[in-house]
């Protein structure tokens, strides 16, 4: 099949329990930009790639997953200067992993203020 079935990711949708604080974290720490907030749930963009969709949840959800007991990412953010990232994150109070290197590429896990898993890499 040489046509593909979808064009590509529209958005990414990442539970947080209260939104009226996650909208200011995203769009302050992290410099995302708010396109849309109804008060249940509220988009945001980088410029490029899919749209990211912050939904007021219930209190337990996260958007990562378990292996081996462990937190597992579901969503993986791109720089080009991770140590300048990885130190503003520190500055904001951010939790963060130390920075690790694999094939060739540098990345850390951070964690929004819902506890969501986050990962960056260059």
């Amino acid at each position: 099949m040489s046509d593909s079935l979808f064009n590509g990711i529209h958005y990414i949708r990442i539970p947080v329990v209260n939104l009226s604080e996650s909208v200011p974290w995203y769009t302050e720490c992290l410099q995302f930009n708010l396109m849309f907030n109804r008060g249940d749930l509220a988009v945001l963009g980088l410029g490029q790639g899919p749209l990211f969709v912050l939904v007021e949840a219930d209190e337990h959800s996260r958007g990562h997953f378990f292996k081996n007991g462990e937190p597992e990412f579901s969503v993986g953010l791109t720089t080009s200067n991770i140590n300048r990232l990885y130190d503003y994150l520190v500055d904001q109070n951010v939790k963060v992993e130390s920075i690790q290197e694999e094939e060739g590429h540098q990345f850390f896990h951070f964690y929004d203020p819902d506890g969501n898993k986050l990962q960056v890499h260059n």
